[in-house]
């Protein structure tokens, strides 16, 4: 088996894992409908592709070598998840339904809103950078250049943004059960918990 795909089938593993790009992404289709949901996921996708790019650059490296820059970045991090959290369960405790549009059971979001929260979720979550730089060198060897490097990364990219995109076809395939605002408001609640424990996990790190 070549390297190649041995990172293939790490990177689908990888992407498999649920995460806050998961969740946020299974969130937004949920309140929002499928468009809502795939403009998230291209936010998400599109800051998973800067990371990467950073990381194969070397400029990764960098930023995660300048402390003040990478602890900023972290609780960053920390700040935007908690908020993130705090919003979900507060929309998820109201009971008239306001937080979705009359008449079609949807959150009225603007496209460019939901493409910057996937965007900034991801974007500010340093484990994002931290594991490029520590796995793509495992798999590329030493006398590879630049493109190789590339390759690598992005390939690590749309391997996630295949597995977001399943994540939003499977919830929007589901709206039946998804048109009840109990179901709704209960999504809402799981969704402010798991991303205050992603939070908290960040914050925490040694």
């Amino acid at each position: 088996m070549s390297t190649y795909v041995s990172f293939v089938l790490f990177a689908a593993l990888l992407a498999m894992a649920p995460g806050p790009d998961t969740f946020l992404t299974l969130r937004a289709t949920v309140v929002g409908g499928r468009r809502r949901g795939v403009v998230t996921a291209a936010g998400i996708t599109t800051a998973g592709a800067v990371q990467g790019v950073l990381a194969a650059t070397g400029l990764g490296a960098v930023l995660a070598a300048a402390e003040p820059v990478f602890l900023a970045v972290r609780w960053a991090g920390v700040a935007y998840l908690t908020w993130l959290g705090v919003s979900a369960i507060r929309d998820a405790l109201r009971r008239d339904g306001s937080v979705w549009a009359v008449g079609e059971g949807k959150a009225t979001v603007r496209d460019r809103t939901a493409f910057r929260q996937g965007f900034v979720c991801n974007i500010t979550n340093p484990k994002v950078l931290a594991f490029n730089l520590a796995v793509l060198p495992q798999f590329v060897g030493a006398g590879e250049g630049l493109p190789a490097l590339l390759a690598y990364a992005l390939t690590l990219v749309a391997i996630g943004a295949v597995v977001l995109g399943i994540v939003v076809w499977i919830a929007a395939k589901a709206s039946g059960a998804l048109v009840r605002p109990t179901f709704r408001r209960g999504v809402d609640g799981v969704t402010g918990v798991v991303m205050l424990g992603f939070a908290t996990a960040l914050a925490t790190e040694a």
